[in-house]
């Protein structure tokens, strides 16, 4: 039994990993600025506390075997590509892995994960939407999209220059667009996935629901039962990445959408507004995952999404005024 913690465990990854560890036998400490919105862990312990304070870090990653570092500010395209954002999401995330890294060490803290993101990925092989190119060794010439992108970048090298000089060992995966129950799906941070299934639990039949830009940006959404697996088998392998973990089958955003629609048995009009998108096109490459760990996820886009449209239509129901709900 390994005495693990889980940054961000009040967060949607961080969240379903601790139930993960749980279920292994490992003694998890979970850490975040509030509880799990939508679900109750099983952590052993739940410390409510500021990742960017050195206090609360030097504390808590005392006894620690494991850290998984999950805490980042982040959110979906209105949140980051926004630009109102930036200063917050640059310095609040390189401060969490910056303290992380410094007070974990000198703990004696054997292994990090650190989940770094697709957003890293240069902007100009991502502006065809039919064949955008996110191979782990295209990550240079450094070109971010945003500036999420480029702290996860520099977090990345950060990981990595702590592995080199102290010895650390270092896990680091890519995740692209992770979906599913218990994440957020409201308020201005859902992504993708979860405001289109909001919007089409929330319309009326034959009713009509709105899309950023013309729909015909791609990219490609991974269920997160398999990230947490993808996670785990790179944490116990000798594997340091950074790896991919996401899927391989690439859809449009007006697909996504209307692949809802038949999961909710629903027709809508998609009405196409302006607002941020981010690149044109993006999709995991699965090859280094295949060879390094012998595994890549395996669960469609369908089967995932009809699991979170009736969890996020349920909280749709929650949220309606009770003379408002139907059965």
């Amino acid at each position: 039994m390994k005495r693990i913690l889980v940054n961000g465990a009040g967060g949607f990854i961080g969240g379903h990993m601790v139930k993960r560890l749980k279920a292994e036998g490992h003694w998890v400490r979970a850490v975040d600025l509030k509880h799990h919105e939508y679900t109750t862990l099983p952590a052993d312990e739940f410390i409510i506390g500021d990742l960017r304070d050195q206090r609360v870090v030097a504390d808590v990653v005392e006894g620690i075997d494991e850290i998984y570092q999950f805490a980042a500010d982040m959110g979906g395209a209105g949140y980051i590509f926004s630009g109102e954002h930036d200063a917050d999401v640059m310095h609040n995330s390189a401060t969490i892995n910056l303290n992380t890294l410094h007070f974990g060490v000198k703990a004696g803290v054997r292994k990090f994960f650190y989940s770094s993101s697709a957003c890293m990925y240069p902007e100009y092989n991502q502006t065809d939407p039919s064949s955008p190119n996110c191979s782990e060794d295209s990550a240079y010439p450094a070109a971010p999209d945003s500036e999420y992108g480029w702290e996860k970048l520099f977090s990345e090298r950060l990981y990595l220059a702590y592995m080199r000089n102290y010895g650390a060992a270092i896990r680091i995966a890519r995740f692209h667009n992770i979906f599913g129950p218990d994440g957020t799906w409201a308020g201005g941070k859902e992504k993708a996935p979860a405001a289109l299934c909001r919007k089409v639990a929330e319309a009326e039949s034959h009713g009509e629901i709105e899309i950023w830009g013309d729909g015909n940006q791609t990219r490609s959404f991974l269920f997160i039962d398999e990230c947490i697996e993808g996670v785990r088998r790179l944490v116990d392998s000798e594997f340091t990445g950074p790896v991919n973990i996401g899927s391989e089958e690439m859809v449009s955003i007006n697909q996504l959408a209307e692949m809802i629609m038949e999961v909710a048995g629903k027709k809508l009009t998609i009405k196409h507004i302006s607002g941020p998108l981010g690149v044109r096109g993006r999709n995991s490459d699965n090859r280094l995952i295949a060879e390094k760990l012998g595994w890549k996820p395996s669960r469609s886009l369908r089967e995932g999404l009809a699991k979170t449209y009736s969890w996020i239509q349920g909280q749709v129901a929650c949220s309606r005024p009770n003379d408002l709900v139907t059965a």
